[in-house]
C-alpha cells in the first residue's frame, strides 16, 4: 500500500481577508475532491491572508497509479487555479 501526497502552495495577490482566502480554498478543494476523489485540507498558514497551502492525499496499491493521479490533479490546478501556484511537491510513501 502506498500513500500519495500532493502539497500545493499559492500566493493570493490582492487578497485582503480570510474570507477571500476561504473562497479560493473551497473552490480548489471541491474541484480536487470531485474530479480526483482525493482527501484535501488546508495544512499550513491558516492565519495568513496572502498564502494558501493545500494538501491532497490518495491511497493506492500501486505507486505509479498514485503518482499519475496526483500529477493529473496538479495539471488541473495549474490550468484552473484562481491564484498563483508558487510551489508544488508530490511525495509517495510506501507503507
Amino acid at each position: 500500500m502506498v500513500v500519495g501526497v500532493l502539497t500545493l502552495e499559492f500566493a493570493l495577490h490582492g487578497n485582503d481577508s480570510l474570507k477571500g482566502k476561504r473562497r479560493v480554498a473551497q473552490s480548489l478543494k471541491m474541484k480536487l475532491r470531485n474530479k480526483f476523489n482525493v482527501a484535501v485540507a488546508e495544512t499550513a498558514m491558516q492565519e495568513s491572508w496572502d498564502t494558501l497551502v493545500l494538501t491532497a492525499v490518495t491511497v493506492s496499491a500501486d505507486a505509479t497509479h498514485a503518482r499519475g493521479l496526483l500529477q493529473k490533479a496538479l495539471n488541473m490546478v495549474i490550468a484552473a487555479a484562481e491564484a498563483e501556484l508558487v510551489d508544488d511537491d508530490i511525495a509517495i510513501l510506501s507503507l
